[in-house]
């Protein structure tokens, strides 16, 4: 199939599938006497496996050692286990960052009501004053 099928199939843009191609996480297409690029139906699978793994935010390096690590299945799996308790530490940590967020969002907020000019708003004087 030619890269435009591929594309629909499996959800992905012809430019993504490009540049997985490029960062080698999918291997080289054949090509055409026209020089198109034709994929086989297993591509799919592993197009699905690097959106799965782009929805849970993984690097393109980490993708890619995670397909290195797919070649070897005898080998044990602690790197892919610190890898993904790595990025729930991340996680976690910008929950909390989003938490403090929205509290000085709140903050913000409470030090205004709707019923006052512009001169008279809380929110611009406590942007504006020097802490």
């Amino acid at each position: 199939m030619k890269i435009g099928e591929l594309a629909k199939l499996s959800g992905c843009s012809v430019q993504a599938i490009r540049l997985y191609e490029k960062k080698h996480l999918l291997e080289p297409a054949q090509r055409s006497e026209g020089n198109f690029r034709l994929y086989d139906s297993s591509v799919v699978e592993q197009l699905m496996f690097i959106k799965r793994c782009r929805s849970i935010n993984l690097a393109l390096s980490e993708i890619a050692c995670l397909i290195e690590f797919k070649r070897a299945p005898d080998t044990r799996c602690d790197d892919i286990y610190k890898m993904i308790d790595c990025h729930t530490d991340q996680v976690e940590q910008r929950i909390h960052e989003l938490e403090n967020l929205r509290r000085d969002l709140e903050s913000l907020r409470a030090s205004c009501s709707s019923n006052r000019t512009i001169q008279q708003c809380g929110i611009l004087q406590n942007l504006t004053s020097k802490d």
